[in-house]
């Protein structure tokens, strides 16, 4: 049976859209095979994830922090957030739409605009909507011209856990004019436990079910093509070591690249991912309905081996570079830019409805 518990994670943030000063709520979610699960109404952010080990050890597999002041810290990377109006990238902060140039603001270096903008989703505070027996509905409502993008979207985040360790995440919304929305989450995950760094990291094995990637930049803004994996480093359509992937890719700092999910119709969903952890068994599986995801192996996270000091996380750890990977399911970044990839573009009287399951489990 799965139990749904509320308690306050802060008081007196203020509120980016209302001015006023409000609790953030935290939400617990707990399975009977010893899962469990924490979010909080700041970014609809999932800010911990518990599961057992093949000994039963449990430990927290997702990155983040104790209190309010961490995810309010520049340093922040968006651990866990809800990402939104549009994640990723958009080209210098503009694109044209039913041929009219829309320019939103641009958070990085002045060039282009990465998660939504200055104050994206992941910093507004979420409405708590229901409470189920097995999870949470949040939503926010985005005001029209914030950030620089067209009408009001009304979003509604759920989040609800099975007895079989799946973490249901379901993202929808509606807009009152024609605007792009491309929501994600943007969980760190690391099996070993969130402290085990990137020693942790590097025994991993992934699987990306891909027939491509959207081909980029050095600033990671998409050209428009997309490569096909076959032959090359990005191939990772066969389960196989992350440390030493990661080794071969070198001079790159890693992976931060969108994959081109291959699909099988008519199923609405396909097996996106599937990480391993050998040393503990635990595994982590990614089921959506996006056509793409971005897979990032936190390369910018500091670089303690050339003296950045690292992020101080929850339980005094030390997050790093390497330290985590993320799967963030999404339609292809910088869309708005590039007709030949799925729209992201919602009108009025459509529904935006983005699917994501994490399955954990483990391996005897």
């Amino acid at each position: 049976m799965v139990i749904v518990t509320e308690d306050v994670f802060a008081n007196g943030e203020v509120n980016p859209f209302t001015k006023s000063k409000d609790t953030i709520k935290r939400f617990t979610l707990t399975n009977g095979a010893g899962m469990s699960v924490q979010l909080i109404t700041r970014g609809a952010t999932i800010t911990s994830i518990k599961t057992p080990d093949a000994s039963g050890q449990i430990d927290d597999v997702t990155l983040g922090f104790d209190d309010l002041a961490g995810y309010q810290s520049e340093r922040n990377p968006y651990f866990g957030a809800t990402i939104g109006r549009v994640c990723n990238r958009i080209a210098n902060g503009s694109f044209y739409l039913d041929g009219k140039l829309v320019e939103v603001s641009k958070n990085r270096d002045n060039k282009f605009q990465l998660h939504g903008g200055f104050v994206g989703f992941d910093k507004a505070h979420w409405e708590v909507v229901e409470v189920s027996g097995d999870g949470v509905t949040l939503s926010h409502t985005n005001p029209d011209g914030h950030e620089g993008y067209p009408g009001k979207v009304t979003a509604t985040a759920s989040f609800t856990l099975s007895e079989d360790n799946c973490l249901h995440v379901q993202m929808s919304a509606v807009a009152d004019k024609t605007t792009p929305v491309n929501l994600t989450n943007h969980s760190y995950f690391n099996l070993a436990g969130h402290k085990s760094g990137a020693n942790g990291l590097y025994e991993h094995t992934i699987e990306i079910n891909a027939y491509g990637i959207t081909e980029t930049d050095q600033s990671s803004i998409p050209t428009g093509r997309i490569t096909p994996v076959e032959g090359t480093g990005f191939d990772l359509r066969v389960s196989s070591n992350l440390g030493e992937r990661l080794k071969a890719l070198q001079p790159a700092r890693g992976y931060d690249d969108n994959f081109c999910v291959t699909f099988s119709p008519p199923q609405p969903l396909a097996k996106v991912a599937r990480a391993t952890h050998p040393p503990s068994g635990r595994w982590l599986e990614v089921v959506s309905n996006q056509p793409g995801v971005q897979f990032y192996t936190s390369n910018f996270m500091p670089d303690v081996e050339r003296g950045d000091s690292p992020i101080p996380g929850k339980d005094g750890a030390a997050y790093a570079k390497h330290g985590a990977f993320c799967l963030e399911t999404q339609k292809f970044p910088d869309s708005v830019n590039h007709s030949n990839f799925p729209s992201t573009i919602l009108r009025p009287g459509e529904s935006y409805q983005h699917e994501v399951i994490y399955k954990f489990g483990v391996s005897h």
